[in-house]
Formats: C-alpha cells, sequence, structure tokens
C-alpha cells in the first residue's frame, strides 16, 4: 500500500483562463464562416474543446511524498532539499524575474502566482535552487520540512 501524498496539487489554469480562451470560437466561426456554417460551429467547437483539454493534460502535478518531492516530471530526494522559502506578491514577481538566476531550475505557471524556492544540497547539480510555482506555498513549505526532518531522523 503506498502512502498517501503530504502535498500535492495541479496547476491548472484559473476560470479566467478558460473563458478568455472561448475566443477561439468566434474567430474560428468567423474563418469558416464564408465555407460552411456548420462546419464554422464544428471546428470551433472542436479547437475549444482541444484547447481546455491540452490546458488540463500538460497541467504539472506537484508533490512531497516521504520519497521526496516531485516536480512534474522532476523530482528531488529529501537529501537534496535544502532551506525553503515562500514568495508571494511582488516578492514573487521579483523572484521569477529580475532576482532570478538563469542556472535555476524552474516550473512556472503564469496563472499560479505564488513561488517555493528550494535550495539544493547536491554540489554536483548544476542548479543553485528550484523555484516552483504553488497555489498553497506555506503548506508545500511545510510538507517539505516535514520530509527533511524525516530524513534527518533516519
Amino acid at each position: 500500500m503506498t502512502t498517501p501524498p503530504l502535498h500535492r496539487e495541479r496547476l491548472t489554469p484559473t476560470p479566467a483562463v478558460y473563458i478568455a480562451t472561448i475566443l477561439v470560437i468566434p474567430a474560428t466561426f468567423l474563418v469558416f464562416l464564408p465555407i460552411n456554417v456548420a462546419a464554422g460551429i464544428i471546428v470551433a467547437a472542436v479547437l475549444y474543446l482541444g484547447s481546455v483539454t491540452a490546458f488540463i493534460a500538460t497541467s504539472p502535478v506537484i508533490q512531497v511524498t516521504p520519497d521526496g518531492f516531485f516536480a512534474g516530471a522532476a523530482y528531488l530526494t529529501p537529501d537534496e532539499i535544502g532551506t525553503v522559502t515562500t514568495y508571494t506578491g511582488g516578492a514573487a514577481t521579483q523572484q521569477r524575474g529580475p532576482l532570478l538566476d538563469a542556472r535555476a531550475w524552474t516550473l512556472f505557471r503564469g496563472w499560479v502566482h505564488p513561488v517555493v524556492k528550494i535550495a539544493l544540497l547536491d554540489d554536483t547539480d548544476p542548479a543553485p535552487y528550484w523555484l516552483v510555482s504553488t497555489r498553497h506555498p506555506d503548506e508545500l513549505a511545510a510538507a517539505l520540512a516535514t520530509v527533511t526532518r524525516s530524513k534527518e531522523g533516519a
């Protein structure tokens, strides 16, 4: 039996992104209108549903388990996790922009503003830290602290 994750979230788009994507429908319909009204409706619906499906299918999952931290397809073991710092608001914007180290490993989503910065303890890793978008930075930081503390006690 597998243990449940200490923290898990999927970085899906906000409702505003789906609403904005609705503009695909009239744009597509207008392109196909001179050709065929039915084709315009069908293609518009397929493109919108395809866009929504792509947003959902490509939304990364971040999770913390006793085995480590998973961000999309990337993975950190508890031994590699150093200091964890959370950023929200303007501080998060600064971390994603002017203060970002070009060597850092990042997983951002424009619709998720808070970020968590995870310093790396692995000297062989060329990235000095990971910067990951999260809707729940304090919960993620607490889960990462739990994993690193439990590893220290082992």
